[in-house]
């Protein structure tokens, strides 16, 4: 049976670029998503959209369905002073926010005397990947779930003002 659009669906996985494992969940916590939402590449959510509870198979997701194909022109020089406080080593990843407010990724390139340049591609862009991924629970979402967009496993408990006590964090 075909998982369906906001159903909570979660995976193992294991993601090779050649041989070489460039991300894994493996004997660590599953990853939770909400199916059909775009919280996952394309390639690999087309790739399990026919999986059941249990199964496992092996896909080869190609760039454009994974993190699409390397733009260099995705580069931006910056002065070096917005990044003050920070140790800067060519090819470390920064995060910042976007025009959006999202969150992005960019990674150091090269580092002047009163420049850096950045490059905005992912740095798994351009790579055809190589998954291996197991089907540990597929679930229907709660109205809540469907609203926010984010599976309630994924969700940060708020335990402020609640009376929950010490190890709340608060």
């Amino acid at each position: 049976m075909a998982i369906e659009t906001n159903q909570v669906v979660s995976i193992e996985y294991e993601v090779r670029d050649g041989e070489k494992i460039v991300d894994s969940n493996v004997g660590a916590e599953p990853l939770v998503f909400m199916f059909g939402r775009g919280q996952i590449i394309p390639g690999l959510e087309n790739a399990i959209a026919n999986m059941s509870i249990g199964e496992k198979t092996d896909v080869l997701v190609k760039a454009e369905d994974a993190y699409g194909e390397h733009n260099d022109e995705a580069k931006q020089e910056v002065p070096k002073d917005q990044f003050a406080g920070i140790d800067l080593e060519v090819g470390m990843t920064l995060y910042g926010q976007g025009e959006d407010g999202g969150t992005i990724q960019v990674v150091v390139q090269e580092i002047g005397s009163e420049s850096v340049i950045i490059d905005f591609n992912h740095p798994l862009a351009g790579k055809d990947l190589a998954f291996t991924v197991s089907i540990n629970n597929i679930r229907e979402a709660s109205a809540e779930e469907i609203a926010s967009g984010i599976p309630a496993e994924n969700q940060q408990e708020s335990c402020c003002g609640t009376g929950a006590g010490a190890g709340c964090g608060c």
